[in-house]
């Protein structure tokens, strides 16, 4: 199965179709008045149904194990057809399309096979993903080329040549995932005039989306966090949260983490972890979405 560990639990939902076409009026009016020989058609598929979408991991090999909190089966008779639309609801890491169509397959041949005796000419037709929503892209529409960052490395070690980046690497390459310019890219020690310089620098210079990455834990060089916070207009703590939440899920340590986030005029700010994984996992915990917040600047401007 595909590794899905580093993304984030969503609100998900798909709906999947399919029609079943029997071959004659009396069929239609033995499923609507329950006179099927075998039962009642319609309650008798939906619970096959049921049954389907929740052992879907167990019939298809690379889909996920994960919670069904949500299954609907509807029926709509037009002439000799009988649509059946299935809706799936979970909150977790991966979408439930496989899921709808899984179990709205279970359904149209589980009336197949109740309709059979009493009609031969059954055909099952257009099993098909509806649609979907709550994955990443539902956020594709955030995503705006137009969109620059500077990526500022703090750490005494590389700014003097003794250790390599990778963290700062790693936010600059998952930055141009998401369609985000880094014209900027810069190495600093942990020293507080040069934090608040780059900070001023890049704000005046209009750059979007401002992320420091080191000095955000508790040794006494980490000043990344103190530096920053009183130069911002407004804390948003949430993604702060977020970022020490999807860490904690993760390793114990991100508990640690000082890193804080808000914005400076029309920029976002954003302090992360020096470490790379740690660096990496704030990247996952909070993009793309976060890139909403320039919509909202940019709404702001035009009060």
């Amino acid at each position: 199965m595909i590794d899905i560990t580093h993304k984030n639990s969503t609100l998900r939902m798909a709906v999947a179709k399919a029609t079943v076409l029997v071959g004659s009026e009396e069929t239609i009016n033995a499923v609507v008045n329950k006179t099927v020989p075998k039962g009642d058609v319609m309650e008798m598929a939906k619970t096959a149904g049921l049954f389907a979408v929740k052992q879907t991991s167990n019939s298809i090999p690379d889909c996920h194990p994960l919670p069904i909190e949500y299954t609907s089966v509807e029926y709509a008779i037009d002439g000799l057809e009988i649509e059946i639309t299935m809706t799936v609801k979970t909150i977790y890491k991966t979408g439930v399309e496989v899921e709808a169509m899984h179990g709205v397959s279970i359904v149209a041949l589980t009336m197949y096979d109740m309709l059979k005796p009493i009609d031969k000419n059954i055909e099952l037709r257009n099993i098909r993903l509806d649609h979907k929503s709550g994955g990443k892209s539902d956020y594709a529409k955030d995503m705006n080329e137009n969109i620059r960052a500077a990526v500022i490395v703090c750490s005494d070690s590389i700014a003097a040549g003794k250790k390599q980046d990778k963290a700062g690497l790693t936010i600059k390459e998952k930055l141009e995932k998401f369609k985000v310019q880094v014209p900027y890219y810069e190495i600093i020690p942990d020293e507080k005039k040069d934090l608040v310089d780059k900070l001023n620098t890049y704000v005046d210079e209009g750059i979007n989306l401002i992320i420091y990455t080191g000095g955000t834990g508790l040794s006494r060089r980490d000043v990344t966090p103190d530096s920053i916070a009183p130069l911002l207009d407004r804390e948003s703590p949430g993604m702060a949260e977020a970022m020490r939440t999807y860490g904690m899920e993760r390793t114990p340590y991100s508990m640690l983490s000082r890193s804080i986030a808000g914005t400076k005029g029309n920029s976002l700010v954003l302090t992360m972890p020096g470490s790379t994984k740690g660096a990496s996992e704030s990247m996952d915990a909070i993009f793309p979405g976060v890139l909403h917040v320039f919509k909202v600047l940019k709404g702001m401007r035009h009060d």
